[in-house]
């Protein structure tokens, strides 16, 4: 098991916004720091009733837009996993999927558009105490139970979108190439599509965005709800995703510390 793999698992599980303001809730009670402890309780007030993810989401899922119109001709399609429940699936013998089931909802009217085309699921575990619940095998056996499952090559080994990329190329078939000129379409939620474009363009691949799995709203009082949870968990995908962006380019797994269409825009533009 790789270092980047663990070290990114162990940070997560401090940066999480949650988990990081209950620990210092926590110990700015024990050490008596009044001032912290009202601040995070502030906070949390604030995040119960403001959705505050949406700020960092908003510009993510904006980046690469849905195509208006699909190509007539593509080299094939890649479906990265993650909406899996893999161990829930297992234990009640059903598959189960968590709120980004748009990615694997989206299987099936592009097998229908695309029925003579490559389709790669490409999706393991990301999991460092239960590898052996993959996401991959749950749609293997939804596709089966609609005896589409033969239409589509399951990537199974794969722990992050980088390892999606690199494993990706190790199911090609036959006669099918990455850089295909006609691009592959590319699947994944919306807000995870430009740190997944700059990781498969960094690879090689000739991708073409198709996000789906929408979160954010735009900003402004008509957003207001009370739902810490839902709040909460909104905030830590847009902050996982800011902070996988900027060490994915720091560590040469992108190429763009913002990527987008133009290959020559970043942050900065």
């Amino acid at each position: 098991m790789d270092l980047f793999f663990l070290l990114s698992k162990g940070f997560w599980v401090l940066a999480n916004p949650g988990n990081f303001l209950i620990l210092i809730l926590v110990i700015s009670l024990l050490r008596g720091w009044r001032k912290i402890s009202s601040l995070v309780a502030c906070c949390l007030l604030f995040i119960t009733f403001y959705p505050a993810g949406d700020l960092l989401l908003q510009p993510l899922e904006k980046r690469f837009a849905p195509p208006v119109v699909l190509p007539e001709d593509i080299a094939g399609i890649i479906v990265l996993g993650g909406a899996e429940e893999a161990e829930l699936s297992a234990i009640w013998k059903q598959p189960q999927f968590n709120m980004a089931a748009e990615r694997d909802m989206a299987i099936l009217p592009l097998l229908q558009q695309y029925p003579d085309v490559p389709v790669i699921l490409t999706g393991g575990s990301g999991s460092v105490r239960k590898p052996e619940f993959r996401g991959a095998d749950v749609i293997h056996s939804w596709l089966q139970s609609q005896q589409l499952d033969e239409r589509v090559i399951f990537e199974r080994d794969s722990r992050n979108t980088f390892e999606n990329s690199i494993y990706s190329q190790g199911v090609l078939p036959q006669g099918a190439d990455f850089d295909d000129p006609r691009g592959w379409l590319l699947v994944t939620s919306a807000f995870h599509m430009p740190r997944s474009v700059g990781i498969f363009r960094t690879q090689g691949w000739n991708v073409i965005p198709y996000p789906v799995d929408y979160y954010s709203r735009p900003a402004g009082f008509d957003s207001w709800r009370a739902d810490l949870g839902r709040n909460l968990y909104e905030l830590s995908i847009g902050v996982r995703e800011w902070i996988g962006l900027g060490v994915y380019y720091m560590t040469d797994k992108t190429d763009a510390l913002f990527p987008s269409a133009n290959l020559d825009i970043s942050l900065n533009e």
